[in-house]
This record gives C-alpha cells, sequence and structure tokens, in this order.
C-alpha cells in the first residue's frame, strides 16, 4: 500500500470518532478530497474537524429511568434510530443537528443498539452504530396501576379519578409529575395522596354534566422510589353524565332526588338507628348489586348478637361506604320508613323507589347526607368531598 494510501486512510480514522464503529461515506454532491503524498494537510488546505458522535449510555446495568442523548460534535446528526426487541425508541433532533433526545422511556432487561447518520463539515456522511443493555426487573421491583372509572365509562358528577398501585409508591412527586388529567371543559382539580398505594384525583366541584375527561398515567419506567419503577404507561377516557344528587335528611326520614338541578321525587327512607347511626356528609355511589346477599358478620355483629341478621338476595343495593352502609330496597321495614330510623346504618325504601333510583343511577353519583351526628370521613369510600378543596390540594406530593 502506498505512503499517500495510508495517509488518506490516517486520516478519515481521525475524523472518525465512535462508540464502536462507523463507515465513512460521500454526501451526493460533496467535493471528493485528493491523496495526498503527507499524513497532514498540505499548504493552502482546510483542515477538517474531527467528527465526533457519542451517545451518554453504554454497557450493561442501565437504570431504566435513565434519558437517552446523543451528541455530534464536528458535524450535525441527521438520523438517530434506537431499536430494540421492544420496539423503536421515539426521539427528537435538536434544530441545529448538535444532539438528539429520547422522548419515550426504556425498559427493563432490553438490549438496544443506536444507529446514527451524520455529516461532517467537509460533507462526509458518517454512520455510527453502538448498543447497551438495561436493567433487568422483577415484578416485585415495579408498579402497577388500576385506574377508575373503565376506558369508555359515563359516571356521576361525583367520581374521582382513583389510581391504585400494586406496589408502594415512595417517591410521590416523581409519580404525580408523570400524572395528568384534562377535561372539556376544563375545571381545576388536584391530585391527593391516600396511602403509598392510592391517590385520587377530583375537581374543584362537582364535575360539570356531559364532560369528557382524559387520563394519561405516563409512568413507565419512573422512579417510584425504592428501587421500585412505574410498569405500564395507562390512558383512560370517561365520560360525565347527567348531575344527579340525592339528598337525605336523616331527622325527616326523606330523600330528595335531583337530576341537573331539578326535584324528581322525594322518597320516604330510613337510616340507622341508636348504635348504628348513619354517617352524615357526602358520599358517593361506588357500584351497584342487583340483588346482594347482606350478613351482619360482614360488619362485626356475630350469630349470637340480637342485632344479627342475614338476608339473601337484598334488591337494588348501591354501596356508598366501605364499611357497609348501602342504599337499598327495604320491605320489611316499609311501616317506618318516612317517620322513624330503624336500620343498621342503610338507608332503606320501598322496593319501588329502589328500583326506580337504581336505574337511574350512575356509579359516582352523589349523595349528601345530613341528620346525625357521626361524620363520613375521607378514607371510608369514595369520600374526596368531605373535605374543602384546599385541604385537598395539600394532600398533593406537588403542593
Amino acid at each position: 500500500m502506498s505512503r499517500s494510501t495510508l495517509a488518506g486512510l490516517a486520516a478519515i480514522a481521525l475524523a472518525c470518532t465512535t462508540l464502536v464503529g462507523c463507515t465513512d461515506e460521500t454526501a451526493p454532491g460533496a467535493p471528493q478530497a485528493a491523496a495526498s503524498g503527507a499524513a497532514g494537510p498540505q499548504e493552502g488546505e482546510e483542515t477538517v474537524a474531527p467528527l465526533s458522535v457519542r451517545a451518554n449510555l453504554r454497557g450493561d446495568g442501565v437504570a431504566v429511568d435513565e434519558e437517552l442523548r446523543v451528541r455530534a460534535t464536528g458535524g450535525t446528526l441527521t438520523q438517530v434510530r434506537v431499536t430494540s426487541a421492544a420496539g423503536r425508541l421515539p426521539g427528537e433532533l435538536s434544530k441545529d443537528g448538535g444532539s438528539w433526545t429520547a422522548t419515550g422511556r426504556l425498559e427493563p432487561n432490553q438490549a438496544y443498539d443506536v444507529r446514527t447518520v451524520a455529516v461532517r463539515s467537509d460533507g462526509k456522511r458518517v454512520v455510527d452504530t453502538s448498543s447497551f443493555r438495561t436493567d433487568d426487573l422483577t415484578l416485585d421491583e415495579q408498579t402497577y396501576a388500576s385506574v377508575a372509572p373503565l376506558q369508555g365509562e359515563t359516571v356521576g358528577v361525583g367520581m374521582p379519578v382513583i389510581v391504585n398501585f400494586d406496589v408502594a409508591v415512595t417517591d410521590k412527586a416523581s409519580m404525580e409529575r408523570h400524572m395528568h388529567v384534562e377535561s372539556a371543559p376544563a375545571q381545576p382539580g388536584a391530585w391527593h395522596w391516600l396511602s403509598d398505594h392510592e391517590a385520587h384525583w377530583r375537581p374543584k366541584t362537582y364535575w360539570q354534566a356531559g364532560t369528557d375527561v382524559s387520563v394519561d398515567l405516563d409512568i413507565n419506567s419512573v422512579d417510584a422510589g425504592n428501587g421500585i419503577y412505574g410498569q405500564e404507561a395507562r390512558s383512560v377516557d370517561f365520560s360525565v353524565g347527567d348531575a344527579h344528587v340525592y339528598k337525605v335528611d336523616a331527622q325527616a326520614h326523606q330523600m330528595k332526588v335531583f337530576s341537573n338541578g331539578a326535584l324528581l321525587r322525594t322518597i320516604p327512607i330510613t337510616t340507622g338507628k341508636a348504635g348504628f347511626i348513619t354517617r352524615s356528609g357526602t358520599k358517593v355511589i361506588m357500584e351497584k348489586f342487583r340483588e346482594r346477599r347482606m350478613n351482619s358478620e360482614t360488619v362485626g355483629i356475630g350469630q349470637d348478637d340480637p342485632e344479627y341478621y342475614d338476608i339473601d338476595d337484598v334488591e337494588y343495593a348501591m354501596r356508598v361506604t366501605y364499611s357497609g352502609e348501602f342504599i337499598h330496597a327495604a320491605p320489611w321495614s316499609v311501616d317506618s320508613q318516612g317517620n322513624a330510623n330503624v336500620s343498621h346504618g342503610c338507608t332503606g325504601m320501598s322496593t319501588a323507589d329502589a328500583a326506580y333510583l337504581y336505574d337511574m343511577t350512575l356509579r359516582g353519583d352523589v349523595v349528601e347526607y345530613t341528620g346525625t351526628n357521626r361524620p363520613m370521613t375521607l378514607e371510608n369510600g369514595y369520600g374526596d368531598w368531605n373535605v374543602d378543596f384546599a385541604t385537598w390540594k395539600q394532600g398533593s406530593a406537588l403542593s
């Protein structure tokens, strides 16, 4: 091989600095460099700055919350392609072509191949390749988010967005930065963490009837604290139906049924008797059962207690607290409905009235109770509306 050929190859090798390997190609229309008998630039020749393309991630054991970046000096990037068995990693080139930044996050236990194309200052096209592998994560090192409402569900105006994490989240601020709720029409609201496993989002006031809501939990590979990462991004769209608000007066033994502000019906009811007082405050319909067995042992009343009961097939039952309060048909107490409180805490009414209410009710409809000295609490069901909004916002990790 001639000395001039060796010198030309040395110049190309100097100009092409990569992580693993590169190829040097002439861009279309670019001038060809003349072979030289000397290794360095000749008198009157322009010096070509070395091209360096470098990714910030390499090797094994890369954390999934790392952000992949590629930078070029001595030239401009024209293309970056990052792939793994999980698919292509999206990203964006800067306007000046000096850098590329991933817009997606990494998946665990994946080998990523990085292929870049850059153009050197003298017009030569240079292709680089590199690779890295992310850490493997067990299920115990990832937290999965379950979301309510469900995709496509129509709910009542009191329905919060509820996110339950199967593995505890200790870096709540990190996760909350990637948890978004948007609505049309727009309504202000905030997240509130009830525990390391549960976060709720509610608007400042009840949802406007007819609202469309989008929930975006962009938490995949986000650091949740203590070596735990978000397992999967989730998105849910739901809508809000008519504004059903049921107002229960335990002293007057009546429920007034409102829809979109109009009074539809006043229903005689009975609520909890002494020792089983129904809670006052704002409750939300959590779930509905056409028929449900009700056994007092589930609320701590055993078979040897005179207050024990076990009733099969209670009709039109709608839960309003975790502690066991329901609205349901109570044909056995019709004589007391409208004039006395005789239940074990539930709100009972005639079978006909219960069927009417059941048929119109959505999960998330509001039931406002007054007339007792036993308060509803934030954690007992969807109790989100039992604190003012200023207090509610203090439960955000970003407040």
